[in-house]
């Protein structure tokens, strides 16, 4: 028997994180998690703004990035846009938690960030996000000469909670019809709500969202026990909702789904990018060796979080055709 010690599991940019806790979400923690961060301050590069945006349930704010231009130049054409959806486990979270990204994204590509704002469970349960984010998308789309934007060049993108909103929006639009997103950018996405009835995680080594938030925000957000069988009373409600829950992916926008192997969505988000693709959706799969759950938020500056953005503008840039623009 070999008595050596094994590898460390974690990415050696990520090594701290063997040092973090792994805190829980619930019914009495949750208003701990609902703390709002400061938006960040912006560039001289980067125009930020607070707009009211229409949903079902009335206005709510949304976080607006866009490069600044000088309006008589080429560069004052219509710019392609991110729609973003922060993360939280459809529990917590706000627009301006991921201020940083977006203004960067914004920045460096060249392109508008709308980071979306919409009703958290369990106040509000399912589909009271998704509706939001259906009329958010959709008034972007309205509004497109105001923002100065193409309409025909929307990517969704989300982290986490808002990377399973994002796949569940691209579905939605696809069903309804109208304008639909070119891309989905779709970091460490939560999209089954079975992966909480799975008894074989080793939990030694996830960090930042634990099964058992995930069983309290799933069924916070479904309203009903997460993981129910499909035949159960309320899945049709759970097929419309949940990404993984859909039978055809067939004819959804190309995606690009990128996770930790130490995350706990990491089988979910593998397994819904195989899918897609043998459903005909091109689908770039990213693994990164030894991070966990939103490694890239707690390790800001880290190579292996600056090299996992990179992946977001490099997928972005071709999504929008913008190296064949500049080369052009």
């Amino acid at each position: 028997m070999s008595t050596k010690t094994p590898p460390e599991p974690f990415h050696p940019d990520l090594a701290a994180a063997r040092w973090l806790p792994l805190f829980s979400a619930g019914p009495r923690t949750l208003w701990m998690f609902r703390l709002t961060p400061p938006g960040i301050q912006p560039e001289p590069d980067v125009d930020v703004s607070t707009v009211p945006f229409r949903t079902p349930a009335g206005e709510r704010p949304y976080r607006v990035f866009r490069p600044r231009q000088a309006p008589d130049s080429a560069a004052a054409a219509p710019l392609p846009a991110l729609f973003w959806i922060h993360g939280g486990g459809l529990i917590l979270g706000t627009p301006q938690q991921d201020d940083g990204t977006n203004l960067a994204l914004a920045r460096d590509l060249g392109i508008a960030v709308f980071s979306a704002s919409y009703r958290l469970a369990p106040e509000h349960p399912a589909p009271a996000a998704l509706d939001d984010l259906v009329a958010g998308f959709r008034e972007v789309v309205a509004r497109a000469a105001e923002f100065g934007i193409d309409p025909s060049r929307i990517a969704v993108g989300g982290a986490s909670a808002g990377g399973g909103l994002a796949a569940a929006l691209a579905q939605r639009l696809h069903d309804e019809g109208g304008p639909q997103p070119v891309f989905q950018l779709l970091a460490y996405p939560m999209l089954d709500d079975r992966t909480v009835l799975r008894d074989d995680i080793d939990t030694r080594h996830l960090r930042m969202w634990s099964p058992a938030s995930n069983r309290f925000a799933w069924s916070a957000y479904l309203g009903a026990d997460a993981g129910a069988a499909d035949d159960a009373a309320g899945a049709g409600i759970r097929s419309s909702v949940v990404p993984a829950r859909r039978d055809d992916l067939s004819g959804l926008p190309p995606a690009w789904i990128g996770v930790g192997t130490l995350d706990l969505f990491h089988d979910e988000d593998a397994t819904y990018a195989n899918r897609l693709v043998a459903a005909g959706v091109p689908c770039e799969l990213s693994l990164v060796p030894g991070a966990f759950h939103g490694f890239d938020a707690v390790f800001r500056k880290a190579g292996v979080s600056r090299a996992f953005h990179a992946e977001w503008a490099r997928v972005l840039r071709g999504a929008f055709q913008l190296e064949t623009e500049t080369a052009g």
